[in-house]
């Protein structure tokens, strides 16, 4: 995870997780409605779950 994205987590933590799919765009849109708090440790969470599991899968 780059810096940029670590960046965009803190301040605006939907936008972070675009590019992960509509799923997790509204599970941290939510998160961020319901307490600034929440929605950034959700997008930053999600942004290195994905990039951990996808690692995983191409070793296969």
């Amino acid at each position: 995870m780059t810096i940029w994205r670590i960046i965009v987590c803190i301040i605006f933590p939907p936008l972070a997780v675009a590019d992960k799919g509509l799923n997790s765009f509204l599970i941290v849109l939510v998160l961020t409605l319901l307490g600034w708090i929440p929605g950034v440790i959700g997008a930053i969470i999600i942004c290195n779950k994905t990039k951990r599991y996808n690692s995983k899968r191409k070793r296969k």
